[in-house]
């Protein structure tokens, strides 16, 4: 399950916020393309998608915090780090 929370919207792109309560490899580029609308950058998860394709240096994913339960000593870890100079 992803919860997906527009932060801002500018020709023709957005900034989203994305809190996965589950979560599985690719799970966010899936979901965000299967509602038709690709992470910037996307070439793999296009399948269907009709509109504009805008170029990107790169996929333009970024997570700004991680955090998770660790499995062998049941401490709650969490990490931060600001989005890299290209979102800007």
């Amino acid at each position: 399950m992803t919860h997906v929370d527009v932060l801002e919207t500018a020709d023709g792109v957005s900034r989203v916020s994305c809190r996965l309560e589950t979560g599985r490899t690719n799970q966010l580029r899936i979901h965000l393309s299967e509602l038709g609308h690709p992470i910037l950058g996307e070439r793999t998860y296009m399948r269907g998608f009709k509109g504009q394709k805008i170029k990107a240096p790169r996929l333009m994913l970024h997570a700004a915090e991680l955090g998770f339960v660790h499995p062998a000593t049941g401490k709650t870890l969490r990490f931060e780090q600001q989005p890299p100079s290209e979102f800007e």
